[in-house]
């Protein structure tokens, strides 16, 4: 059965769409949709009134870390509704986030050091095994020299005598045989 080289190549192209479609279909579904929210969105927040709040003015409380709220802070201070029990509540709830988050850094704090001290103490006792280690070694590299010298010394010992017992006649095969039988 011959392959029609036509047919081939249009299958091969129509493959290669499909690929490219599964590729790169789902990253432009998604940018399209974007592109719509944000274009419904601009379309609609048209229509929304404008913000009653002064918001240029310096904020009522200017805190670090991101705990201002600048925005609830400049419209409560210039809003003639809004009562001292809501001011007094917006800094209760301010000083109890500040509290939280004060306990939380001792608390970060606390751990960091337990962490440290357990480092310090392993390390000193890694120090005490290396100490031990250090020793054992040193120990072993003299028994080590002293072995080495004591070997040297029965070596020459052994030469001398067998020198000796060769120049009063003593030969190797002699033995041998003497203590075969």
């Amino acid at each position: 059965m011959a392959l029609n080289p036509a047919l081939l190549k249009a299958t091969l192209g129509v493959m290669a769409l499909c690929l490219t479609g599964y590729i790169l279909g789902p990253p432009l579904y998604w940018h399209f949709m974007e592109g719509l929210a944000a274009v419904s969105h601009s379309s609609s927040s048209s229509t929304c009134p404008p913000c009653v709040c002064d918001c240029s003015s310096q904020p009522l409380l200017s805190l670090p870390h991101g705990l201002s709220n600048s925005s609830f802070a400049d419209c409560a201070k210039h809003d003639p509704e809004v009562s001292e029990d809501t001011e007094k509540n917006f800094a209760e709830l301010l000083t109890e986030e500040l509290k939280l988050r004060e306990a939380e850094a001792l608390e970060n704090q606390r751990r960091a050091d337990m962490a440290l001290l357990e480092a310090k103490k392993m390390t000193s006792q890694y120090q005490k095994e290396a100490d031990k280690c250090n020793s054992g070694m040193e120990t072993c590299e003299e028994a080590r020299e002293k072995s080495e010298a004591t070997l040297a010394a029965q070596k020459k010992l052994t030469a001398m005598w067998e020198l000796r017992a060769r120049q009063r006649g003593w030969k190797d095969g002699v033995a041998k045989s003497h203590a075969q039988s």
